[in-house]
């Protein structure tokens, strides 16, 4: 089955072969990217995916990942680290079915707003909590203001 989304006027368009790892992030990153208070995100290995229109623009986010969005319009589409094997993932709100994607985890709890009450029966973890994830995550550097 296929998965399709894009951006808000048309101009970025994307098919996806799966949908994996849906999941929300309230790390501050996210939350500047998207501008709300958490992201919703669900990604397929890089060669699933392919832009079927004109290819999102790019900002690179950090010394490790690559945020997607249409220039025309705004939308916030998705990021990718910048890794051969990592997967790309998109934002939940730009599938033309974000119904499929239900969200099956939280990161970046440790940056979560306390007056948010969202998927409180979804397990969390603070970003800090996985070994290799901080190992992975150590030495990233913020290209956002």
């Amino acid at each position: 089955m296929s998965h399709t989304g894009g951006c808000q006027c048309g101009r970025v368009r994307y098919e996806m072969e799966v949908l994996e790892q849906a999941h929300a992030c309230h790390c501050r990153m996210c939350q500047k990217a998207t501008g709300g208070l958490f992201a919703a995100l669900v990604g397929a290995p890089k060669d699933k995916i392919r832009w079927t229109a004109t290819p999102p623009e790019e900002f690179q986010s950090s010394s490790l990942a690559r945020r997607a969005f249409c220039q025309a319009c705004g939308t916030p589409l998705g990021f990718t680290y910048d890794q051969p094997d990592a997967r790309q993932y998109v934002t939940i709100g730009s599938l033309d079915h974000p119904e499929d994607a239900p969200i099956q985890r939280q990161y970046g709890f440790e940056s979560k707003l306390p007056f948010v009450s969202f998927c409180e029966d979804v397990p969390g973890e603070r970003t800090d909590a996985d070994p290799a994830a901080g190992e992975f995550l150590a030495n990233m550097t913020s290209n956002q203001a």
